[in-house]
Order: structure tokens, then sequence, then C-alpha cells
């Protein structure tokens, strides 16, 4: 079974199509790519994916539960769209840090809103039962978290005290902070200088393992080449080629994924 099932997700803005009937499925483990030009409807179908947007038509399945069917009709509350975006963990092109936290205040305020809200429903926290306990777990995954993308030593500072690389690694801290099922990126370097890219992907393809389960929307093309198993290449609202990166980037097959591609130096 697949881990995440979308299909015929469509999305308009007014009188504007910015997404029509798009379909995937992804495995446990597997790394997506989305890559296409702006407007393409990428950043769109990710927002759609994490609750931010409903879409008109359409639905999404997260292993065996069905999350969403955009026309049964349904209004979820407040907190039932908080749960239902709990399978996604999503890092922005912009960090998104708050500015008033520390690093490691940054990491641990969701895990411990999230903690409060389930024992106070009479619901164990990750095997915790009471809140000092869960605090603990979380600060300590916290300190795990910071260790794995490089920034243990910046667990007290602030954001203003880091370079956009840096916050880019906390921000993929805090989304990993609450286990998501998958793990989503929004062109996670497009903010970036060249020089602190590296550090974010290197980041972002060490966390690939058979338990780490990522979609990743980029315009960068190597980097999408060596860290995906299958690519999609969008264009105008659809989902204009897919397959494997060899398929895709090496032997593109679309004439709108030839022409994209041609203005990379990469093949």
């Amino acid at each position: 079974m697949a881990l995440l099932t979308v299909e015929n997700i469509s999305k308009s803005f007014s009188s504007t199509e910015v997404l029509k009937d798009i379909s995937f499925s992804l495995e446990k483990g597997e790394v997506l790519a989305i890559i296409g030009s702006s407007g393409s409807g990428k950043t769109t179908l990710l927002r759609c994916l994490n609750f931010l947007e409903r879409p008109d038509k359409g639905r999404i399945t997260v292993g065996d539960e069905l999350l969403l069917d955009a026309e049964d009709g349904r209004e979820y509350t407040e907190a039932v769209t908080r749960k239902k975006r709990l399978h996604f963990g999503l890092v922005f092109q912009s960090f998104n840090l708050f500015p008033q936290y520390t690093v490691l205040q940054n990491i641990v305020l969701a895990p411990e809103l999230l903690a409060k809200e389930e024992l106070k429903a009479g619901h164990e926290y990750k095997g915790c039962t009471t809140f000092a306990q869960a605090q603990k777990a979380i600060h300590e995954e916290a300190l795990g978290l910071l260790d794995r993308v490089g920034l243990s030593a910046k667990v007290n500072s602030y954001p203003c005290q880091l370079s956009g690389g840096q916050q880019q690694r906390v921000a993929i801290a805090r989304a990993l902070a609450l286990s998501p099922d998958i793990l989503c990126f929004d062109e996670p370097t497009s903010a970036l200088d060249p020089e602190l890219t590296g550090e974010v992907l290197k980041v972002i393809k060490g966390l690939k393992s058979e338990d780490s389960t990522m979609i990743i929307v980029t315009h960068e093309i190597a980097f999408a080449r060596d860290v995906a198993d299958k690519i999609i290449f969008m264009s105008d609202g659809i989902i204009a080629e897919e397959g494997t990166p060899e398929q895709v980037i090496n032997n593109p097959q679309n004439p709108r994924t030839q022409e994209f591609l041609s203005r990379f130096n990469e093949n």
C-alpha cells in the first residue's frame, strides 16, 4: 500500500485554474522531487497537501486513512485540520521562524502545544502521561535534531544571529520535531545565497532513509536528480511528465520538459 495517494486534485483561484486533475502516489521511504517553472502549480500542490488550501476536488489518503475528499462538502474544525496536518511537515522558502524565540524554543513550541492538547484530552503523548515527562522528552529530541542538522552550538541563539542556511536548517529540525509521515520542502534554497545552498541540500540529502518520505519542490535540477526516487515535472497546472530521474531529467520525452531543462546546463 502506498503511504501517500493523491487523486484528481484540482484547485482554482477565481477563474484561474492552478491545479488540473493531479494524481500521484508515494511509497514509504521514497523521495519525490517536483520541478517546473514558476506558476506551474508546485507550491499550491504542497499547500493543498498540508491543508493550507482546500482543493476544489480530489482525494488525499495517507496509509489507509482518507484525509480529504474535497467534494464531500464537509467543513473541518481547526482542531481536526491541525490533526490532519500532522501527517505532513512543511519547510517554507522563507524559514518562518519566530524571531522572539531561541533556536530551541522554535523547535519545541509546536510539540509542547500538541502534548498539552493530547494530555488534556486524556491521551498519552509519545508514551508520556504528564507534561513534565513530555517536555523532557521533547527537549531531548529537539537537541538530537539540532545535532542531526549540525547546529548543536546554536541552541540558545536567536534567528537574527544565524545565517540564512542555518535558519533553514532550524526550520528543517522544527518540521521533523512533530514526526510527520511525509516531510515537504517548498523550494528550500530559493531564499539563500549560492554559498549557503550547499549546506541545506547536504542536510536534506542526509535525511534520506527507508523511514523518511519526502516531497521536495526545487529548482536545483542536479540535486533533484541525485536525491529523488521519482521526479514530477509540472507545467500549467498539470503533471506533464513523471518517472525516475533517469527518465525525466536525462531522457525527457515531453517537449515542455525538454524546453524547461534546456535552460539548465546539467545534461
